[in-house]
């Protein structure tokens, strides 16, 4: 997070139609991309609101006005069907009716209400929080049926295109700008020799078995809040990456992450694997949370959407160490390159339990 003066932050703050004054605001959260703060306001009651107030990372995000404009389109429809505003994003807006401000120095800030009595987890602490994750997106997914996908700005393009990424890492490979492609051999052959697979979801789309969808793109566990009493599923968050996709897509990153019986860069390939167990509780809260908006084609396509998501993320963390790591951040020297082993090992193990990953998924079609 960059270093942020007081000055800035009530400046930012004062252009918000915020309930009272605000008198504190520190930084919040561990998130890598944008500035975000708690901004606690109080009126002259003495009544006291919290809010986030976040500056948009403009080299992250090249247009952060049509970003903001996805963010409030959805936002906004997701409240025609949900009254209770701890279950929706709720954007504050400027004295002048925006939904951002634009400071002198060029960044966007927006702010919403903070959201009372909730938690964040890194990780799911057991199945019931990974179903309570899945139902939350799942939900997300059923909500937003009916929104018109195709009117949202492309935050990303090709974000999830894993064909055109494929062609991106064969171009990093032939290259090989930092002479790194000798020792990746092994690793570059078995992402080479599963390049029929990739264009699998698009020629689905194409065929009318995978329709297009409004799609989070970063559908991890710390992207819902849980009810801090229950642990239910109260909403989801983080909405930057919003942007037309597939269904499946958010389900198989969600799958890639945590369902993985190891860190995303363990080091012992032997502790990684898929485990069933995750994967069938998430299957189960995502496809509640959808409550039969999805189509049995796209439903039957959820492994495949895990194993792609899987495959890809292992080929972007080797074009990254291939072009210099300059993409990812990295704590050590190869972190990339033990990133996309993991990655590959976890994407071999998945292939191999297609069938156990199907037979779970067809016991919850609705």
């Amino acid at each position: 997070m960059s270093e942020r003066s007081i000055g800035e932050l009530y400046e930012a703050a004062g252009q918000f139609l915020t309930d009272g004054e605000m008198y504190e605001c520190e930084p919040y959260g561990n998130g890598h991309i944008n500035d975000t703060f708690s901004a606690l306001c109080r009126n002259a009651s003495g009544r006291v609101t919290r809010y986030i107030l976040q500056a948009v990372n403009g080299t992250v995000f090249k247009e952060p006005e049509r970003l903001m404009q996805n963010i409030l389109s959805v936002t906004e429809f997701l409240k025609r069907s949900e009254t209770d505003e701890r279950r929706v994003l709720s954007l504050i807006k400027t004295v002048s009716g925006d939904c951002f401000f634009r400071d002198r120095g060029g960044t966007y800030w927006r702010m919403y209400l903070f959201i009372d009595d909730s938690l964040c987890l890194e990780r799911p602490e057991s199945p019931e929080d990974f179903y309570q994750c899945a139902y939350a997106f799942g939900k997300f997914q059923r909500d937003l049926n009916g929104f018109p996908a195709d009117t949202l700005y492309e935050v990303i393009p090709d974000f999830h295109n894993t064909a055109k990424r494929y062609n991106d890492f064969l171009k990093a490979l032939e290259a090989d700008k930092c002479g790194r492609a000798a020792e990746v051999k092994a690793e570059a052959e078995l992402i080479k020799s599963r390049a029929g697979f990739y264009p699998l979801l698009a020629d689905s789309h194409k065929k009318g078995l995978l329709p297009l969808r409004v799609t989070h793109n970063d559908t991890k566990s710390n992207n819902v809040l849980l009810d801090a009493v229950t642990r239910k599923a109260l909403c989801v968050i983080d909405l930057d990456t919003i942007m037309p996709g597939f269904s499946v897509t958010d389900f198989g990153d969600s799958i890639r992450f945590g369902a993985s019986t190891a860190a995303e860069d363990e080091k012992d390939l032997d502790r990684v694997g898929l485990d069933l167990e995750l994967f069938e509780a998430y299957t189960a809260g995502y496809l509640d949370g959808c409550a039969g908006e999805l189509s049995e084609s796209e439903i039957m396509l959820l492994p495949e959407g895990a194993m792609m998501m899987t495959i890809e993320c292992g080929m972007r963390f080797l074009s990254d160490y291939l072009e210099g790591d300059v993409y990812f951040k990295t704590g050590y020297e190869r972190h990339n390159l033990i990133r996309c082993r993991t990655q590959l090992r976890l994407f071999e193990d998945m292939e191999s339990r297609t069938d156990e990953m199907k037979k779970i998924v067809r016991r919850y079609l609705k």
